[in-house]
């Protein structure tokens, strides 16, 4: 542990202000104006695209549950009116014979198709 503390007591601290190399300038070596100008764009732009994208999605979300309740709302129908039209013929169908197999249910003709 002490040997630790040592090195890092004696190892030089890099120079306070490093300078840049002769014939560079400050403006070569930093975006500047520009380059600030370009990122915000970049970041505005991606911005829009993932709101975009959030509420498309969304919207494909909300036709497929939509779907699915009219699915369901159309089976739901469709046992209701299969109950009905049981109730009306009193359990059996036109046409199909009745529980002697005599023939059509309830003396009713069979019709044509």
């Amino acid at each position: 542990m002490h040997s630790l503390l040592l090195s890092l007591a004696t190892t030089p601290s890099p120079l306070p202000t490093p300078t840049l190399r002769e014939g560079i300038s400050e403006d070569q070596v930093t975006p500047g104006l520009l380059g600030f100008i370009m990122t915000a764009f970049f970041v505005v732009a991606t911005a829009l695209l993932i709101m975009d994208m959030v509420r498309r999605i969304r919207r494909v979300r909300y036709r497929a549950q939509v779907e699915e309740e009219r699915l369901a709302a159309a089976a739901a129908a469709d046992v209701e009116a299969a109950d009905a039209q049981d109730g009306l013929y009193g359990g059996t169908h036109p046409g199909v014979a009745d529980s002697n197999g005599n023939g059509p249910a309830n003396g009713h003709p069979r019709p044509r198709e």
